[in-house]
């Protein structure tokens, strides 16, 4: 029977595949975010002091929403032929299961990002690209503690009525700490500021990732239960 971490892989490797099919989620959740900078754009002057203070709130909103499109659609693709059924009635460790959807998830939404990082620096004239080797950590722990959360709040919604509604009423009041992490050292690295006078924030996102991350991957099995 294959490992723990060979299933968490395979999963990853069906959804990735799945998705540079399609291209559905990661297209959607571009357009989304896309949209919500546009909105911004006109609702402020561009490379104004205030946008300056405002561009970190500004991406992570967009990213928040569209991750939650995007995390919505993951589970409701496997409720068609009821494959869901199908993945909880394998063999596969349920853990397994979490651990390569949740990872998918992450990956598409990093994807996201990349791609409306210089969305941003266009649009709102951020210069983002220059500033982009020290964002890389604030946003690989803040996406890590969204796409924990998300996966397993979609897989909890995703049999309910109103899944599109329940999943950003649970997963936003849980999320407001990793948020609050990212967006405050996003803005402090736009503003020139070392690493070091942004640690405790990085300590705040990191931990909240990693204690998210277990305790989803430990929760999962409860969740998907009937």
């Amino acid at each position: 029977m294959p490992s723990f971490f060979q299933q968490a892989t395979a999963i990853l490797l069906k959804d990735l595949k799945t998705e540079l099919r399609t291209k559905e989620r990661l297209s959607a959740m571009v357009f989304f975010g896309f949209l919500v900078l546009l909105i911004f754009n006109f609702a402020f002057k561009p490379g104004s002091p205030i946008m300056q203070t405002a561009a970190s709130g500004i991406f992570w909103i967009s990213v928040t929403f569209a991750g939650l499109l995007g995390l919505t659609r993951s589970f409701t693709m496997e409720c068609e032929n009821d494959c869901m059924m199908g993945l909880l009635l394998s063999p596969a460790d349920r853990g397994a299961i979490f651990l390569g959807k949740m990872l998918a998830n992450f990956t598409t939404m990093i994807c996201m990002e990349a791609l409306m990082l210089p969305l941003l620096e266009i649009f709102l004239n951020i210069p983002v690209l220059n500033h982009l080797h020290r964002l890389v950590l604030p946003l690989f722990l803040g996406t890590l503690g969204f796409a924990s959360i998300g996966t397993l709040f979609a897989a909890m919604s995703i049999n309910t009525r109103l899944k599109e509604a329940l999943l950003p009423m649970l997963s936003l009041p849980v999320l407001i700490p990793a948020l609050l992490a990212a967006v405050e050292t996003f803005r402090a690295i736009l503003a020139g500021e070392p690493l070091s006078e942004v640690g405790a924030w990085l300590k705040l996102g990191g931990a909240f990732a990693l204690l998210f991350t277990t305790a989803c991957l430990m929760l999962f099995d409860y969740v998907v239960e009937e």
